[in-house]
């Protein structure tokens, strides 16, 4: 790219020095010649950018007239062409003797340009997209007027991140060289948001309409990325949209984002031809259309622009003009400070150190180039005019006003207003379409699947080779879904899954189905979609008989066990009360007592010894424990039975710490030895890899591996298989789960992503699982949680306990009664005397009449008798 200019330089300087200055032979248009003291332009007349920027000039002039020893304005016409234009520009230094020149657009313009203007030192202004970061140095009188396109790019990147576009094709133009420079930064900008650049295409002023025809139908039928990001001058762009018009290429699913040299014209076309620009989004540079400045120049330059250009059909002022004025105030400024005819040096660095706000905002020189754009405004053609959607700021992202506030801003321009696409208002485009070519899909298929239930491959001399497994079903499935599906065919790869993803980065193959593990190594080579089946890695062991000793408690916890200690007791203690005066074998000594008390209460589990009782009341008590303790021994001798009849199993290694700590060899698959060694910390000579589960459980018979790690898909097929013989111990780790994988930035992966929901919400997926999965059920191990607890004979309990307690309140109470036989005759005196009238006896009289009633019972008969 350095060497354009060099021999534009060149082939320059040899028209110079053969034909003098070249005035007779070249255009030039002076609009106003009062005085010695001037700037000059060079600008293509005929174009629209050069007529906004001839009349905001002029209306800068009228502005700053007198200003500065600003008395006259040259404008020389470049003709559309770069040797022409540095000849206008020699012209204008050597022989008008100008103080500063204006506008060259192209960067082989502004080389040119500065070359001419090195030694005299004037002021170049340029309005080139972007100046190389060595320009400064070479040339130190050129000053880069317009913001640096490059963070436009950005804003181009954001929309496309917006819609989740992967993919872009870049139109740029090949004979600019500043726009070329342009294209490596929109290409670092997409790369940020995870899209890619998939094809660059060049177009030049000079193509035929035939070259252009087929260039774009090379990208119809061989590319199915439909994301379009233009970067044409603005003629160019025209030509461009009217042939994508008439090849229909501005329908639905298609998206054309266009660029500052297009876009900033838009205001310009005419109805007629942008009717054929039906939905283009498009990024324009930002200038404040508002306050009393910007008013009275709007309205004068639309008053000359009409008078000027009569056969222009729109005159409002864009970019371009806004920027030609205040490179007009900016040099009236400098001249202003220096006050002599030839400013030189003196007056490049009077320009420098301008700091003003002109119409197209800040206008600061930091390194001889004008502050970069900050803002951006987002623009949508519709029908034979164009909305303003809304801005995009740099670090703040889209809003529909601009203001400081970033609480409005959002990282997505799907919150700004509804967006006009080709395919109409509704409808968001899907960035791709199916190629017009008969070119297949090609969908490898790894032949190192381990499980026939997740990827089986049959072959067959008369029918060919046959896929089918549950990745495969669920692969046709998605596509099925698809709103149009792609055309594709299976292909069988003899290698291993990581080969298998490079060669879908070699673009070998265009996905890649099966039990493919989601893991980050691998994106290197790949983007994958949702995980269709469960996420997870665990640890299997073998296992082994667990000992039966002390079985025989198992049947109910340690608090049933407990309880039914306490209820013995306490029902043998009630009726060894009850009886113990009615049999001489409950009486002797206490420690006697106490041993035929214990006997008593567990003798009541078995037998009631009816005959034996004296009382009805330990019977009572007895017949309902008994009938309580017959249920709890039917209930322990099921359960015991129970167990140990199944036979119970137990891991030979009880959690992945003591894994670690033995030091044993451990079975992985490749994909998941980085996690292990660096998450978990196993070691890389202590993990031997295995393909299929046949490979793992041979490995465990050869004892070369005392564990092993499998992706949770592949361990609930392998369990199934031999659920008698391994077991599943510790977490889940989560990582990984099997997923389809594409090429990195595949507009496919958006769509499929879609389609794969589907399937899941609609209960596909489920059926086909059902369909391919179907793992065998293993009885289930008893555990401590299969022993029995107080839960479930609370009832029982309650029942026992209260008819023992009622017995024994029974009892006592009866036996208190027999002892004070009077007791009833005691309490009904008491209440007559309470009842009476003589209720102001002290108590102390009531208790000496308690004490004397005996003896008042017998004493009346006597008196009596006398």
């Amino acid at each position: 790219m350095g060497t354009l200019p060099h021999a534009f330089s060149l082939f320059a300087l040899i028209l110079l020095l053969t034909s003098g200055t070249g005035a007779d032979q070249i255009t030039k248009t002076q609009a106003i010649f009062n005085g010695s003291t001037g700037i000059g332009a060079t600008v293509d007349t005929s174009s629209r950018i050069g007529k906004e920027e001839i009349v905001a000039m002029e209306v800068a002039k009228e502005d700053f007239y007198g200003f500065g020893n600003l008395t006259f304005l040259l404008i020389n016409d470049s003709q559309k062409d770069t040797i022409h234009a540095a000849l206008e520009a020699k012209d204008l230094i050597d022989t008008r003797q100008v103080q500063a020149i204006i506008g060259p657009q192209t960067w082989e313009e502004v080389s040119l340009v500065a070359g001419i203007a090195r030694e005299t030192q004037v002021p170049i202004l340029s309005f080139a997209d972007t100046a190389p970061e060595w320009a400064p140095e070479r040339w130190p009188s050129l000053l880069q007027a317009s913001p640096d396109k490059r963070a436009q790019m950005k804003a181009i990147a954001a929309i496309v991140q917006s819609w989740n576009w992967h993919q872009v094709i870049v139109i740029y133009e090949d004979t600019d060289s500043s726009a070329r420079g342009v294209i490596p930064h929109l290409h670092d900008a997409l790369r940020e948001v995870n899209s890619e650049v998939s094809q660059f295409v060049a177009f030049s002023p000079f193509n035929s309409s035939d070259s252009m025809s087929k260039e774009l139908e090379n990208i119809k039928s061989k590319q199915y990325c439909r994301v379009f990001v233009v970067h044409l001058s603005f003629k160019l762009a025209v030509r461009l949209f009217e042939m994508a018009n008439k090849m229909e290429m501005m329908k639905r699913d298609y998206v054309w984002i266009t660029t500052d040299p297009f876009t900033s014209l838009v205001h310009s076309i005419n109805a007629s031809v942008i009717s054929s620009m039906k939905g283009i989004l498009g990024v324009r540079s930002y200038f404040p259309k508002m306050g009393p400045h910007f008013v009275n120049f709007n309205q004068r330059f639309r008053t000359r622009f009409r008078r000027k250009y009569p056969r222009e059909e729109r005159n409002e002022p864009g970019i371009y003009a806004v920027q030609a004025y205040d490179a007009m105030r900016t040099i009236a400024l400098g001249l202003n400070k220096t006050g002599s005819k030839r400013g030189g040096k003196e007056l490049l660095e009077n320009i420098l150190d301008a700091d003003f706000h002109g119409l197209s905002g800040k206008v600061k020189f930091k390194n001889q180039n004008v502050a970069a754009a900050e803002i951006f405004e987002i623009v949508n053609v519709i029908g034979t005019g164009y909305n303003e959607l809304g801005y995009w700021s740099n670090g703040l992202g889209f809003s529909e006003n601009i203001h400081e506030n970033s609480s409005y801003n959002s990282a997505s321009m799907i919150d700004l207003e509804q967006v006009h696409w080709p395919g109409g208002p509704r409808y968001t485009p899907r960035g791709w379409t199916a190629l017009t070519s008969a070119k297949l899909f090609r969908i490898g298929v790894a032949s190192l699947s381990g499980y026939e239930e997740y990827v089986k491959v049959e072959s067959d001399d008369r029918l060919g080779t046959n896929f089918s497994g549950f990745a495969n079903e669920v692969f046709k499935a998605t596509t099925a879904s698809m709103p149009f599906c792609p055309q594709y065919e299976f292909q069988y790869f003899n290698g291993s899954y990581n080969e298998l993803l490079e060669q879908l980065h070699l673009k070998n193959f265009d996905a890649v189905v099966g039990d493919v593990e989601i893991v980050a190594s691998r994106h290197q080579y790949a983007e994958f979609t949702y995980p269709y089946t469960e996420t997870g890695l665990v640890l299997i062991v073998p296992v082994r008989s667990s000992s039966k000793a002390w079985s025989f408690i198992k049947p109910f916890t340690a608090t049933m066990w407990v309880l039914i200690s306490v209820i013995t007791v306490y029902n043998g203690f009630v009726v060894w009360w009850i009886e113990r005066k009615h049999c001489d074998e409950l009486q002797g000594s206490i420690p006697n007592q106490i041993g035929i008390m214990i006997w008593l209460s567990f003798n009541t589990l078995f037998s009631l010894n009816g005959p034996k009782l004296h009382s009805n009341l330990s019977r009572m008590s007895g017949v309902v424990w008994l009938f309580v303790a017959l249920i709890i021994i039917q209930t322990y001798t099921a359960n015991l039975s129970s167990m140990l009849t199944v036979q119970r199993l137990e891991p030979t290694i009880p959690s992945v710490e003591e894994l670690l700590n033995s030091n044993a060899m451990v079975g992985t698959g490749t994909y998941m030895e980085r996690y292990l060694a660096e998450v978990l910390k196993f070691k890389n000579q202590n993990m031997q890899h295995f393909q299929s589960a046949e490979s793992y459980v041979k490995g465990f018979e050869d004892k070369k591996i005392s564990a092993a790690f499998l992706g949770t898909p592949s361990a609930k097929i392998f369990l199934a298989k031999y659920c008698n013989s391994f077991i599943q111990i510790g977490p889940t780790y989560k990582i990984g789960g099997f997923g389809f994988a594409f090429p990195r930035g595949s507009p496919l992966l958006a769509s499929v992503n879609e389609a794969l929901l589907k399937i899941s919400e609609n209960g596909t997926l489920q059926e086909l699982e059902k369909t391919w999965i179907t793992p065998q059920k293993c009885p289930k191990m008893p555990s401590d949680s299969s022993s029995l607890g107080p839960s479930g004979f609370r009832e029982l309990f309650f029942i026992t306990a209260c008819t023992t307690t009622i017995a024994f309140v029974i009892y006592v109470c009866r036996t208190n009664l027999l002892r004070h036989k009077n007791i009833w005759g005691i309490i009904s005196a008491v209440l007559k005397r309470w009842v009476s009238p003589r209720r102001h006896f002290t108590s102390r009289r009531v208790a000496n009449v308690e004490i004397s009633l005996p003896e008042i019972h017998l004493k009346p008969t006597k008196l009596s008798t006398e």
